[in-house]
């Protein structure tokens, strides 16, 4: 009768044919291996936000802090309803990762808060959103751009059936955004119609700067985008 999301987003396409065939409740939740897993899901019974992973199961701490420590190596919080890096602490946390003292230490503070490494800020009601994860943020010109972001903005074009973003080297910007766009069979669309479709949607610093079409986005079993084979595809055409 319920089911729970994990791994990757959920898309709301999906989300809707699989509660029509089946006639479950699936919903988006969030977890990650050194929570054993669990950390956020959208409620069973009441209201489930789309998009959104949820509250915080209970017992369950979340901290978002600033990208940028401060002046004194310290985490800051970061302002209501901004991004920042998710953090967790709560019964379900990891004690350690098998005698591996360094890489620890880098995941759990002294206060013990875990650092996921994932972006996400929190509605009014303190749902939930993960943005992108904290290593796959482009760097275009000092700003901080997060992929799934833009792909969502792309994907929303009606000739769009799939969609990655990824940085792509730039002399003048460092990085820029560059999607690979799957279009729907039968559909058309031009590099310039998508780059202006996203335009639209996001400020200037976060606009999608290349476009290249592809027959299919690589993806693992569960879901996840092969970032590293598009960034070599894109590293080899740029050679």
């Amino acid at each position: 009768e319920y089911f729970i999301s994990f791994g990757a987003p959920l898309p709301l396409e999906v989300q809707e044919t699989f509660n029509r065939m089946t006639g479950g409740n699936l919903v988006e939740g969030y977890g990650l291996t050194e929570c054993s897993p669990v950390v956020a899901a959208n409620p069973l019974k009441g209201e489930a936000r789309d998009g959104k992973i949820g509250l915080p199961f209970p017992s369950t701490e979340i901290r978002i802090v600033n990208v940028e420590q401060d002046e004194d190596g310290n985490y800051v919080d970061a302002e209501p309803g901004a991004e920042g890096e998710l953090c967790v602490r709560g019964p379900q946390l990891m004690k350690e990762y098998w005698q591996q003292p360094e890489a620890t230490a880098e995941t759990i503070d002294e206060d013990g808060w875990l650092h996921t490494g994932d972006i996400g800020k929190a509605d009014a009601d303190g749902y939930l959103y993960v943005v992108d994860r904290l290593k796959e943020l482009i760097k275009y010109k000092g700003f901080q751009v997060a992929p799934a972001e833009l792909e969502a903005a792309v994907q929303s074009h009606p000739a769009v059936a799939d969609a990655a973003v990824i940085p792509s080297p730039d002399e003048e910007a460092g990085e820029v955004p560059k999607a690979f766009v799957v279009l729907r069979e039968g559909a058309g669309a031009t590099a310039e119609e998508i780059m202006a479709h996203v335009a639209a949607q996001v400020s200037p610093q976060k606009k999608v700067r290349r476009v290249e079409f592809i027959d299919a986005i690589p993806k693992v079993p569960s879901g996840k985008i092969l970032r590293r084979q598009l960034v070599e595809r894109d590293r080899a055409r740029l050679a």
